[in-house]
């Protein structure tokens, strides 16, 4: 990733969008758009931006967990697999 390279005015942006956005797709390196010479949004590709969406949803699970564990609130694996049973009898009785 070339910093001098990926940081471009909203000026630039605009008037060479279609190449910037050829940029982002084949390098997948984000460019960082300036206004007033601060940096106020990010161009990224969809698939490097869906694969950070995954990776934050994976990090809310796990701190989820974590939360879980601090406060013990825990199931052991028979317990969770018995209440599954149990409902998926009572789908099946319902379903008759």
């Amino acid at each position: 990733m070339n910093l001098k390279d990926d940081i471009r005015p909203i000026s630039y942006i605009k008037t060479n969008a279609a190449d910037m956005l050829r940029r982002v797709n084949d390098t997948h390196n984000p460019i960082i758009i300036t206004q007033n010479g601060e940096a106020k949004a990010v161009l990224l590709d969809t698939e490097s931006y869906q694969s950070m969406k995954n990776s934050l949803g994976i990090l809310k699970i796990l701190s989820q967990s974590e939360k879980n564990i601090d406060e013990n609130e825990l199931y052991t694996q028979e317990c969770v697999f018995s209440e599954l049973d149990e409902k998926l009898s009572e789908l099946k009785k319902s379903n008759e």
